[in-house]
């Protein structure tokens, strides 16, 4: 396309779709990664499921139908019902709700709080990063799940207690993580000169030590909450997560393992639902690791 101007010929030069619409051409990288694409429909579906489980469930997922119960999956009940007649399918939509919440609550709690133990121990240095890293070091010698189960024995087995719980023991790793990739940042020009001109250490860590170490991050924070979904399936199983009636994909398969030798259909959906998500975030991560690291972005078309 040209135009005339003051006599001579100005050529402008359209830029393709995915340079013109922001984060466009990352995603696009993403999507290229073998598995990327299944895993982002999982994670979207599940959701989706989670958000809108009234509109989706068939019935309240605690209603009690002692008629109906031990019910194999049919037209009426699609994956059945348990010892309590209560409907499996509509079980597990509103369990998708505790399993994404935990899920993304943990590991955002995680973040927020790693994130700034990390950042402060790389800048500040000498004492402040010894008493920090000798602190996430004492956490963890303490395997997550071990850990978790101390702390919701402690603070107790509400919802919010058991993201706090499993969040806890995943600060370590994202500030060993974060801590890093700050310790090469903080010695960058640009975060020298900032420093060099006065700028406040809140400004340097936010605007220039923050945005370049993230990476990692968002990478690890992907791929740690299938594992915190895991945690919550297995606090739940073993009875001190998210108590009953309310209905979780680790609940749900403690009920049924009781009765597994009567109804060994129930069993079925919680297992293959946890598998799925836990297998779609890990994909999920991988892709973003593959497109972020700089040795292997050259790979991808």
């Amino acid at each position: 396309m040209a135009e005339q101007t003051t006599g001579a010929s100005v050529e402008i030069v359209r830029l393709p779709l995915r340079d013109r619409i922001p984060g466009l051409r990352f995603w696009m990288r993403v999507m290229s990664v073998r598995l990327a694409v299944p895993s982002l429909v999982i994670v979207l579906l599940t959701t989706f499921t989670a958000l809108f489980a009234p509109l989706l469930a068939p019935r309240d997922p605690n209603d009690v139908i002692y008629s109906d119960a031990f019910s194999k999956p049919s037209t009426e009940y699609w994956l059945g019902t348990d010892r309590l007649g209560r409907d499996q399918l509509s079980r597990l939509i509103y369990g998708a709700r505790i399993s994404m919440l935990v899920g993304v609550g943990a590991v955002g709690f995680a973040v927020v709080i790693g994130v700034a133990i990390g950042l402060s121990a790389a800048y500040f240095g000498g004492w402040v990063d010894e008493v920090l890293m000798r602190v996430q070091d004492a956490l963890m010698a303490f395997p997550s799940l071990l850990l978790a189960l101390a702390l919701v024995a402690a603070l107790g087995t509400g919802l919010h207690s058991i993201m706090v719980a499993i969040g806890l023991g995943f600060v370590p790793w994202v500030a060993r993580l974060i801590r890093s990739q700050a310790l090469s940042v903080r010695e960058r020009d640009y975060v020298l000169a900032a420093r060099s001109i006065g700028a406040g250490h809140l400004r340097v860590l936010s605007l220039y030590m923050l945005p370049n170490s993230i990476a990692p991050v968002i990478v690890q924070a992907t791929l740690t909450i299938g594992y915190s979904i895991i945690i919550e399936a297995s606090l739940s199983f073993l009875g001190v997560g998210v108590q009953p009636p309310t209905p979780t994909w680790g609940g749900m398969l403690r009920v049924a393992f009781d009765i597994m030798e009567r109804a060994p259909w129930l069993t079925i959906a919680p297992g293959v639902a946890i598998w799925l998500v836990v297998t779609a975030f890990n994909f999920l991560g991988d892709a973003l690791r593959d497109t972020l690291d700089p040795r292997l972005r050259g790979v991808l078309k």
